[in-house]
């Protein structure tokens, strides 16, 4: 018997889950991007692109496909995609699990401001103008529109549209892994006072924070917000032991909530 599994992805790591579990006889693996990368890495598993309708319109997709298997390998902020997971798993009666890397801990020699949002992070860097490094991507730098005395440096995997309303900006377009060398480089070059980052945890960003603690850089951490409380797995190997140990077959829903 062949187990339906959603991955919703968007990350490394769910990429590399849905190609181990594709390659078990008793899965058929569907992985799931929000759309909101333009390019995004080839998956190499089947995949669909775009949202769902929020957590109604999920239960609804779980229900249609039959999917015995809900996994949010969603990135560590992508708090409304995690909660519409989790209550439409409710809603559908579909087991799920999540893949949850672990965030960075300060070490000595860092010199981290930790806030709790990214307009808290934008008035965090003080009334004097700075030369500041935005390593958030797209979707959060127009909270910075509040401190437009800054010279900003916004590195973005899309680009940024429309440009931030301040008057000194400059962009740039890159895909990560970023190794500490180069993103010592990066911060020398445009003389980088502050950087602003989200505390994504994993290895392929987190050359800047390694970096900026070699350059004696303040770096503006900006918190994780609250998920949902599900079972969880902090590593691709870690959540993928968890279906080899118990089974599939311990995750799908008995006949008679399906309805069917």
């Amino acid at each position: 018997m062949t187990h339906r599994i959603l991955i919703l992805g968007g990350t490394t790591e769910a990429r590399q889950l849905a190609g181990k579990l594709a390659a078990r006889a008793d899965c058929s693996v569907m992985l799931s991007l929000a759309g909101r990368t333009e390019n995004p890495v080839a998956q190499g598993v089947p995949m669909r692109t775009g949202g769902f309708g929020g957590a109604d319109g999920l239960a609804v997709y779980l229900r249609e496909t039959g999917t015995d298997l809900l996994i949010d390998a969603t990135h560590p902020y992508a708090a409304r995609i995690s909660a519409n997971a989790a209550q439409a798993a409710r809603v559908a009666g579909v087991p799920i699990l999540a893949l949850r890397r672990p965030g960075w801990e300060p070490v000595e020699g860092d010199r981290w401001t930790q806030v709790d949002t990214f307009g808290y992070a934008a008035h965090a860097l003080g009334p004097a103008p700075r030369h500041v490094f935005l390593a958030l991507g797209r979707q959060e730098v127009a909270a910075f529109e509040a401190a437009p005395q800054h010279h900003y440096l916004i590195r973005s995997v899309d680009p940024v549209e429309p440009k931030l309303a301040v008057p000194d900006a400059e962009y740039l377009l890159a895909r990560g892994p970023f190794r500490e060398a180069e993103e010592r480089a990066l911060l020398e070059k445009h003389r980088i006072d502050v950087v602003v980052s989200k505390n994504s945890g994993g290895e392929a960003t987190y050359g800047k924070i390694a970096a900026a603690r070699a350059l004696g850089i303040e770096v503006v951490m900006v918190r994780r917000p609250a998920l949902p409380d599900v079972n969880s797995a902090e590593t691709v190997e870690a959540l993928a032991a968890i279906v080899d140990q118990l089974g599939v077959d311990h995750f799908v829903r008995p006949v008679d909530e399906r309805g069917v």
